[in-house]
């Protein structure tokens, strides 16, 4: 182009993009942004309000139903006059033992050792029993009783007054006889007897004794 004006050097005008599409390629891009963000908060608020999300994920596959044994509340015994709970001088429990306080113990010694009777009939008092004869035994049974005692008592007994008495030592040996009344027994010392069991152990003896056993329940569980 010739004339007056004319183009030298090597710098030439460089084309820039209009700001303004520029700006509103952000506008959009944030928009979008915004919306998701909108969007998402919302569903979040959803499954909170609703709590679907939490339900699904508690229950996961369905269990099988299935049964549950759990033992039913252990019942306590009848309770006695005693201060002192789980002590020998409790009450008949439900099975039907008779409270120590209704047994008569007649205490016989078959050993050599003298005042053993009296020392282990004193005790027995202690303890909540009644005492009824004490001294020797008799020829039957003198010097011929190897282990640590022997219960004799009624066939009515059996089961009721003589494993009571049987919960205050350990190693005796429990037997029957005609008498009639179920509620006094002998303790006959014999020559393997050391003591009584101790009165912490007599009474767990006698408390496992007397209490009722829990019945398991069934329930049925899905």
């Amino acid at each position: 182009m010739g004339g007056q004006y004319r183009i030298t050097g090597d710098k030439y005008p460089r084309l820039r993009r209009p700001k303004r599409r520029r700006r509103l390629v952000l506008a959009v891009a944030a928009s979008a942004t915004a919306l998701g963000l909108v969007g998402w908060g919302t569903l979040q608020l959803i499954d909170v309000f609703t709590g679907d999300g939490d339900q699904a994920a508690a229950a996961g596959p369905k269990a099988d139903c299935g049964t549950r044994v759990s033992p039913s509340p252990k019942a306590s015994g009848s309770a006695g006059k005693s201060g002192k709970s789980g002590s020998a001088k409790t009450g008949a429990s439900a099975k039907g033992f008779p409270a120590p306080g209704k047994i008569t113990v007649n205490v016989l010694n078959a050993t050599p050792r003298a005042g053993l009777a009296k020392e282990t009939a004193d005790e027995l008092k202690k303890r909540g029993f009644r005492i009824g004869n004490v001294g020797n035994a008799t020829k039957e049974y003198d010097k011929k009783v190897k282990g640590a005692a022997l219960l004799l008592g009624a066939k009515a007994a059996e089961d009721t007054a003589l494993p009571v008495l049987n919960t205050q030592l350990a190693g005796a040996q429990l037997k029957t006889d005609g008498r009639k009344k179920a509620t006094e027994v002998d303790l006959i010392i014999g020559t393997g007897f050391k003591a009584l069991s101790k009165q912490k152990d007599a009474d767990k003896a006698l408390a496992d004794l007397t209490s009722p056993k829990p019945t398991p329940t069934t329930t049925k569980t899905c």
